[in-house]
C-alpha cells in the first residue's frame, strides 16, 4: 500500500498488462479520466491550495461514478506520484485501487477537503 496525504493507493493482484478479474467488471463500465494541462492523472485536487496528488507516467486513471467511489489506476510501465508539498515516490507497473480519505459528519460521509 502507498499513501500520500489523503490518498491511499492499493495494489490490485494481477499482472501489469492484464485487467485483474477483481476489477474487470468495474473498469468495463468506465472511461479513462482526462489528464490535466500538465499531462498528469490527477487523483485529488486541493480545493484551498490548487495543489494536486497526481501520477506521471503512461497508463490510465478510471474514475468511479460518484466522488466516494474508488478510482482505478493502470500503470503498465510504472509511474510516479507527485504533489507540490509531499515527497514524490515511484509505483511499480500494475493495477491500483485509489481511495480518498473520508470524514463523517452526522447524516453524511464526504471526501476530506485538502
Amino acid at each position: 500500500m502507498y499513501r500520500q496525504g489523503d490518498v491511499l493507493i492499493v495494489p490490485v493482484p494481477g499482472t501489469a498488462q492484464e485487467t485483474p478479474s477483481a476489477i474487470a467488471a468495474e473498469i468495463a463500465r468506465l472511461e479513462p479520466a482526462a489528464r490535466d494541462g500538465r499531462g498528469r492523472m490527477v487523483l485529488a485536487l486541493g480545493e484551498s491550495t490548487g495543489h494536486a496528488h497526481a501520477v506521471v507516467g503512461k497508463g490510465a486513471l478510471y474514475r468511479g461514478r460518484t466522488e466516494l467511489a474508488p478510482m482505478h489506476l493502470h500503470l503498465p510501465q510504472g509511474g510516479r506520484v507527485v504533489h507540490e508539498e509531499h515527497a514524490a515516490f515511484a509505483l511499480p507497473p500494475g493495477w491500483y485501487r485509489v481511495i480518498r480519505q473520508r470524514e463523517y459528519e452526522p447524516g453524511s460521509v464526504r471526501i476530506v477537503a485538502d
